[in-house]
């Protein structure tokens, strides 16, 4: 206590905006803010709306974020839904500072798993027909294998019964999932600027082109008729195959050519967003722009962990496989597009999500979408009851009279807005939006509990409707940026 009094005594005159400096046992020292400097955020959110403490660092700057890029062999399932709405998220983020950003889906439109799929279509046709045919091991085996066919029967007719490698069985049923995945993105108000097709990687010659970099540049070696990536080079513990001794390339090929192709597009921020099971991918993707010459400190990867589904307590278990999953589409039925996509996004990324069905369903304060929605529908009323008691207008309110804890509680809150929004760049982790919101419904609805906004007072009354109004801005301003209503 003594060094505390003796520090307190050396620090000079008080200044704004400190109110007073004072000791407190067992020495701490105290700096008072005064309630002028937490007022007058009110005048500044009202009136930059939107652009409250905005400052678009990073106008003119130019992002892509890819994300989801789940293979196109089923509809989505709830553990692409959070990858989904982080992407969206994080892209959202980014404009919020000023970028441009591109939202891009990533096709895997080949490969072993397109055929994989072609053939369990073939089966199902042949079902359609009255054939005893069975799903070959690692096909597709979901109800909606079955809907593709019968649309693939209905487009094609009944004689396509000789070759089940037909490409036309392949070039349907990527079409079909493909419009699937994506109306159910759309359905959760997420829009793909570009969807890249692996495809176009082998027709354009992209592929080659990787291949003889890489060749030229002394990193790839044959072995037992396969082509290897000289990994170890890179740190790596052993060196990888990039075309397989059969010619067909293993998938690290290709992602290092698309990789490539996003570097050539000119962006100043690359963000891939994976599920934690790709951990071990990207550092050979790195490892081979680095051995072609490229340059991959634009390139920034974000891990999320998985997502768990509960019901009635218990674990509900996914395959796409097997198709015994649910879908990203049921889940919406269910619980609606604002609720998942908050539930998404209420735990960091690197945190396992157990999303909670029974929880997801109440529509009361336990669930903590409608607590925000809540507190931000209260004060939409409030502002209208105003106009009924005869309070026209509050934008004369003066702020000063706003001194109340409660309502000191609430600017304080405001006041760490934009630290806020900076975590949440710096972290690319849309969790520090989701917890403000709730802090900020949670101050609301203590004022709210106390005070009464439209009082016979009528200068407190309108100080009340301009600090409310300005809450609700807030609010909106986090709903934007969540993208929930």
């Amino acid at each position: 206590m003594a060094i505390a009094d003796d520090i307190q005594k050396h620090i000079g005159p008080v200044v704004n905006p400190i109110k007073e400096i004072s000791v407190a046992a067992p020495g701490f020292i105290n700096f008072t803010i005064e309630n002028a400097n937490f007022q007058n955020i009110i005048e500044d959110v009202i009136k930059n709306a939107a652009n409250f403490r905005r400052h678009k660092t990073f106008e003119g700057k130019k992002a892509q974020v890819e994300f989801v890029s789940a293979n196109p062999t089923g509809p989505l399932t709830i553990g692409h839904g959070r990858q989904a709405v982080l992407g969206d998220a994080v892209a959202r983020i980014l404009e919020w500072q000023g970028y441009e950003v591109t939202r891009e889906y990533y096709f895997n439109d080949a490969g072993r798993q397109m055929r994989m799929l072609g053939e369990s279509v073939y089966v199902r046709y042949m079902n359609l027909l009255g054939n005893e045919y069975t799903i070959p091991e690692g096909g597709y085996e979901g109800e909606y294998i079955i809907d593709i066919a019968t649309k693939f029967r209905e487009k094609y007719g009944d004689s396509l019964t000789e070759d089940a490698h037909d490409n036309r069985f392949i070039e349907f049923a990527n079409q079909e999932v493909f419009h699937t995945i994506r109306d159910a993105l759309h359905r959760l108000g997420i829009f793909h600027d570009v969807y890249y097709n692996e495809k176009d990687l082998y027709n354009s010659g992209k592929i080659k082109e990787v291949l003889s970099i890489l060749e030229k540049n002394d990193y790839t070696y044959k072995f037992e008729g396969a082509t290897w990536f000289k990994a170890t080079a890179f740190g790596a513990e052993k060196d990888r195959v990039l075309v397989k001794s059969s010619g067909e390339p293993t998938y690290r090929l290709p992602d290092i050519a698309y990789h490539r192709e996003k570097l050539l597009r000119g962006f100043d921020l690359i963000i891939d967003i994976f599920g934690s099971d790709h951990h071990a991918t990207y550092p050979d993707v790195a490892s081979g722009l680095k051995a072609m010459g490229l340059n991959t400190e634009s390139i920034k990867v974000l891990l999320h962990q998985f997502v768990t589904l509960t019901q009635n307590g218990e674990k509900v278990k996914m395959s796409t496989r097997k198709a015994n999953f649910i879908t990203l589409d049921e889940l919406m039925d269910v619980v609606g597009k604002d609720v998942v996509r908050y539930f998404y996004l209420m735990r960091s990324m690197d945190s396992h999500l157990n999303f909670d069905i029974g929880l997801a369903k109440k529509e009361g304060d336990e669930n903590p979408v409608f607590y925000i929605q809540y507190a931000n529908a209260r004060i939409a009323n409030i502002l209208r009851h105003s106009k009924e008691k005869g309070i026209d207008s509050w934008t004369d309110g003066d702020v000063s009279l706003l001194n109340e804890a409660e309502e000191m509680d609430i600017l304080k809150v405001l006041d760490e807005y934009s630290d806020m929004m900076e975590l949440s760049f710096k972290t690319l982790d849309p969790v520090n939006i989701t917890n403000y919101a709730t802090t900020l419904a949670a101050v609301f609805h203590k004022f709210y509990a106390k005070h009464r906004v439209v009082t016979e007072e009528i200068p407190l009354s309108k100080a009340r409707l301009k600090l409310i109004k300005a809450v609700k801005q807030i609010f909106e301003n986090l709903l934007a940026l969540l993208g929930i209503s």
